[in-house]
């Protein structure tokens, strides 16, 4: 009995310390969830952990050559934590003043010292665990800071925390800004950057990440590491462009269209066999100066005007209704269709003259008066022919924005075809087209009829390898027959030897192209102020053409408004600087046979060393005769055909005459006689300041040379 008593007591022992533990247990619970809620909410808070999805820096986007046009840099949002775990407030007063100094000195002048102090004080006793400390900083700012006292604790001891945010930089500024693009937020994607937005931002990353509270309540996520985990990285794109050629067309078109007062410009180069765009530049009139603003070349349709007359003239030479030398009525550059008056350009006083000529000069009455005339009947077969030669498609160019061509169709209720709309569309209104896609028919042209698909990107690489190539794609292996090629060729030429562009020709290399001069508003002509917009295309070299282009300016307001003045110039300094930097283009100096020698082209009063002189006349198979004495230096006779060496006495008591010598012989012979030289200009000496034959007293001799 006793002994089972002794188990009771236990027993009822034990369960008292069960029940009064549950007791404590219940009581804390009651605690925690009434009067501590906010309190543990907040360690919770404090420690929670997850998985954030992070973007990884995008590929690069390079020239044709290699060079970068747009690229990501690394920039970083630098912030500090003064409550993290391990900065106690004995290590937190212990590095406060030197870090304060330190940051107020080398990052944020606009603190004093004290200022500093203050606020990472009031930070820590806030409860601010975000504060900036740098944003935007590069990398040498973070290396910096790192270095700073309490941040060289490291990470996690030193409460740094430092966002990385790669950002889009373009080397080369404003060039091709607008083809290269971006992409922003809240905004349409542009250009490369967007159409290849996928391939150039690879697969976004994860990275794990710690929430916490911000000073005012805001929830606040943190790097918790320094790893990003499932990474796929972006792609390179390697464009077409060529940085040089780029920047030679931008300049070029810059300068024309300040020189003409302009609203806006585009200027396209193209490779002729490729069709590889090569330079692509669009500018505009901005409040702060002239910006890629819009890409002029692929989004805005313009009525082409007499660039248009290309196509209105191979469409008559496909069906053979006329030749380049058959007459035609050009009526003195005036005639009415349906009482509409169309009138020339410029006053030419011609009654009739050839097709060839009418082209040439740009006559709008010659050509639309032939294309109504043959086509009156079948005003289908007519724009059949344009869509030939692939005029109603658009380029497929790899950037958005492109517009589809608009060109009217007899019976289209829609189109709204009328009695002068074929008149008018042989001489570019009534239709419209980009540049681009007029540049399109153009190099085809150039490229014997065979029509390329214009390019950007040649292909898309990773690590230096290739994931994928372009080629060249072929839209049309002929868009009209040889001949109507051929005799659209002599067309263009004739326009630059004959015609309107023939003050653009230069001796150097041969081009070929069609100037135009399009009224903007004509329709509407009745009580608004008519605009312009000059153009001009074409090709060079003519006869094996490499490269053809575009250029297009709208509302030159300064001067001249025709393309021959306006938009002509700017495809000729692009083509000059082309042609002077691409020596491929460029014939063999020595393709040509070696002239003879001429009696005015013989060498003649050149004075020197006679050894040298006649070593330089033998070595280039020069016969000669030698009449001189046996001095050191001669002097170069030419007579008819014969050249002779004659002396050239040198004094040694008065000055010597150097005239008709080079640099380095005059300073030897007047510098040997103790005189003084000093010179002028570069080549032989024309005069001497101190005339031969005076008596020598260590005179300063002045050479011009010339």
């Amino acid at each position: 009995m006793q002994i089972k008593n002794e188990i009771l007591v236990r027993i009822y022992i034990v369960l008292s310390v069960i029940v009064l533990f549950a007791l404590v247990v219940f009581m804390q619970a009651v605690k925690v969830t009434l009067f501590e809620k906010e309190k543990w909410l907040d360690k919770s808070e404090q420690f929670h952990f997850d998985s954030k999805k992070i973007s990884q820096e995008r590929g690069n986007i390079l020239s044709h050559d290699g060079s970068l046009l747009s690229t990501s840099l690394p920039y970083y949002d630098i912030r500090f934590d003064p409550l993290t775990q391990s900065i106690t407030d004995d290590v937190f007063r212990k590095h406060l003043d030197s870090l304060a100094w330190c940051l107020s000195t080398y990052v944020d002048r606009t603190f004093t010292p004290g200022g500093m102090r203050q606020k990472l004080r009031d930070a820590r006793y806030n409860g601010d665990r975000y504060v900036l400390i740098k944003k935007d900083a590069s990398h040498l700012d973070l290396e910096r800071i790192k270095k700073f006292p309490l941040f060289n604790r490291g990470r996690f001891k030193g409460g740094l925390i430092v966002e990385k945010k790669p950002k889009r930089d373009r080397p080369f500024g404003i060039l091709a800004h607008r083809t290269i693009g971006y992409i922003r937020e809240g905004a349409n994607p542009v250009g490369l950057e967007g159409r290849f937005d996928k391939t150039l931002g690879g697969e976004a990353g994860e990275r794990l990440m710690r929430k916490i509270k911000g000073l005012n309540g805001e929830t606040i996520w943190i790097p918790a590491d320094d790893y990003t985990y499932n990474v796929e990285s972006g792609k390179d794109i390697v464009t077409t462009i060529d940085i040089n050629l780029q920047d030679i067309t931008q300049q070029a078109l810059l300068r024309g269209l300040q020189k003409n007062d302009a609203e806006f410009g585009t200027a396209i180069m193209m490779e002729v066999e490729t069709g590889a765009i090569r330079a692509i530049a669009n500018l505009g009139r901005t409040e702060e100066g002239w910006w890629e603003k819009f890409n002029y070349a692929i989004g805005q349709p313009i009525e082409p005007g007499s660039t248009f007359k290309l196509a209105s003239a191979m469409a008559l030479l496909e069906d053979g209704l006329i030749d380049l030398d058959d007459t035609i009525q050009i009526y003195k550059g005036k005639h009415e269709f349906y009482e509409e008056e169309m009138v020339d350009a410029s006053y030419h006083g011609l009654e009739e003259t050839t097709f060839r000529h009418a082209f040439e000069i740009s006559s709008n009455v010659g050509i639309a008066l032939t294309v109504d005339e043959k086509y009156k009947k079948k005003q289908i077969d007519f724009v059949n022919h344009l869509k030939d030669f692939n005029l109603d498609l658009a380029t497929g160019i790899e950037i958005d924005g492109e517009i589809a061509p608009y060109i009217k169709e007899p019976g289209n209720n829609e189109d709204d075809w009328s009695g002068i709309t074929l008149p008018w569309m042989s001489i570019g209104y009534e239709l419209t087209l980009t540049p681009l896609q007029l540049l399109t028919f153009y190099n085809a042209v150039a490229n014997d009829g065979r029509m390329m698909k214009p390019y950007l990107v040649q292909e898309i690489v990773q690590y230096g390898e290739t994931k994928t190539g372009f080629k060249p794609t072929v839209i049309d292996k002929s868009i009209a027959k040889p001949s109507t090629i051929k005799k659209a060729k002599e067309l263009l030429e004739g326009v630059v030897e004959n015609g309107t562009a023939r003050k653009l020709k230069t001796e150097i290399y041969s081009f070929a192209g069609k100037t135009g001069t399009a009224q903007v508003n004509y329709s509407k002509r009745k009580g608004m102020k008519l605009t312009h917009q000059a153009s001009f295309a074409g090709y060079f070299p003519a006869d094996n053409p490499k490269y053809s282009i575009i250029v297009v300016i709208d509302d030159p307001k300064q001067g001249s408004y025709y393309g021959s003045d306006v938009a002509g110039p700017i495809f000729r300094e692009i083509a000059d600087k082309a042609y002077s930097s691409k020596f491929e283009i460029q014939p063999p100096m020595n393709k040509e046979e070696k002239p003879g020698w001429r009696t005015y082209s013989l060498p003649d009063l050149n004075v020197g060393a006679k050894d040298e002189l006649a070593f330089l006349l033998n070595d280039l198979e020069i016969p000669f005769t030698d009449n001189s004495t046996n001095q050191e230096w001669s002097i170069v006779r030419s007579a008819k055909d014969t050249l002779s060496l004659q002396s050239r006495n040198i004094n040694t008591e008065t000055i010597p005459n150097v005239k008709g010598m080079g640099l380095r012989d005059a300073i030897f012979i007047l510098e040997n006689k103790g005189l003084k030289v000093t010179v002028s200009g570069y080549g032989k000496v024309k005069t001497q300041s101190v005339p031969p034959g005076r008596k020598i007293e260590g005179q300063i001799v002045h050479l011009t040379m010339s």
